[in-house]
């Protein structure tokens, strides 16, 4: 691994003296190729988005001491790998960009620019596509990466947001303020590659199907999931979830869908089949007013037995039996637990807790919190290259 890195390095000062005049698909073709080398780095690292620091904090995943920040465009969301986990895209919903991370180098080697607002996004299983949710626009975005590279001229010169020490926490209605006083322009539209499928309001979550066939993407303001078929960009089905559906899992049978519902401070049970709301797992930890039960991200083993669900600002994770719909255990974590990861050997579950700007690791045999970690100001997502 440590060769990896010094390779990547190395490999980082050949690509800043490429001349600009080749073209940027040359360019990460080249990338793509040397990715081949190092594709399986597993670092064991951790990243975790940072929104008011404009930035994606790495972890060592033994002692969690800091490795490196990286920079990006601002306010980084949503994290996901590629499909050889070679590099890592952050939505960066203020800076209307998609930011691309090398794992093995650490550092920011590229840029999808012009996408407004991205918060979610979900890669098909080739890699070739994304699927993004445009918030202002009540859209999905469809972007063939290939066809956006290919006639992409040059890169793009990689500005990275400006720290402000005076920002304070974002919360919630500093979304909500937000959301209403943004209207979106239809830049997406001027993005080589992209074509888009109207959607309910404020779409959020996104989920890719095991086979590519099939995308779904909550809508918040419509209460609504929304299937949508990748090979024609139709909609298949509106779905009426609880009240600001957020978040997706799907069970090891590709039948049933789980979405998560903010404002009811529940999961809605989703039958595929009949396109239907068939059962509904409501959240009532101890002490909490229902109004402060927020669930947003979820994550379940790989066995389909167990989901765990961030309460946001009921501080806890709920931990639920998926065959019995029967919630064994609330975890007490940090302040508005947002979304949930759970490493490879599934041993820890890693919240991020938005407001009180840490991440909680939980042992997942005992449901205890072993430690609370300090990252960047309002974390929003973790990743872990294990």
């Amino acid at each position: 691994m440590t060769r990896c890195i010094h390779l990547a390095a190395s490999f980082s000062d050949r690509i800043r003296k490429i001349p600009t005049r080749m073209s940027s698909l040359s360019a990460f073709a080249i990338l793509l190729a040397w990715a081949g080398v190092c594709q399986a780095t597993g670092t064991g690292y951790l990243f975790v988005s940072s929104e008011k620091d404009h930035s994606i904090t790495v972890l060592d995943g033994e002692n969690y001491e800091v490795v490196k920040r990286i920079r990006t465009a601002a306010r980084p969301r949503h994290l996901q790998f590629t499909p050889d986990r070679s590099r890592i895209f952050a939505a960066c919903g203020e800076g209307n960009a998609i930011d691309i991370i090398d794992v093995a180098s650490l550092t920011l080697i590229d840029r999808i620019e012009g996408i407004d607002d991205p918060e979610a996004f979900e890669f098909s299983p080739d890699g070739k596509t994304m699927y993004i949710s445009l918030e202002d626009d009540a859209k999905l975005g469809i972007l063939d990466l290939d066809a956006y590279f290919r006639a992409r001229k040059e890169k793009p010169d990689l500005t990275v947001a400006e720290i402000s020490d005076d920002d304070e926490a974002m919360d919630e209605d500093d979304e909500d303020e937000e959301e209403e006083g943004d209207e979106g322009d239809d830049e997406d539209e001027r993005v080589v590659g992209m074509t888009t499928v109207e959607v309910g309001e404020e779409p959020e979550g996104i989920l890719v199907s095991p086979d590519g066939k099939t995308v779904f993407i909550t809508s918040e303001v419509a209460n609504m999931v929304h299937v949508v078929d990748t090979a024609t960009g139709a909609l298949k089905a509106n779905i009426v979830a609880g009240t600001r559906p957020r978040r997706f899992a799907l069970m090891p049978d590709g039948k049933t869908l789980w979405v998560t519902n903010e404002l009811s401070g529940s999961i809605s049970v989703i039958d595929l089949e009949g396109s239907k709301v068939v059962d509904t797992i409501s959240f009532e930890p101890r002490g909490f007013r229902p109004e402060d039960v927020t669930p947003v991200g979820i994550t379940t083993t790989s066995n389909g037995a167990t989901a765990y669900v961030a309460l946001g600002r009921a501080n806890h994770v709920a931990v639920v039996d998926i065959a019995s719909k029967r919630i064994e255990d609330y975890i007490l974590v940090g302040s508005r637990a947002w979304n949930t990861t759970l490493n490879r050997s599934e041993s820890r579950l890693f919240v991020a807790n938005g407001l009180s700007d840490d991440i909680s690791i939980i042992d997942t045999a005992s449901n205890r919190v072993l430690r609370s970690i300090p990252v960047g100001r309002v974390p929003y997502a973790v990743l872990i290259d294990d």
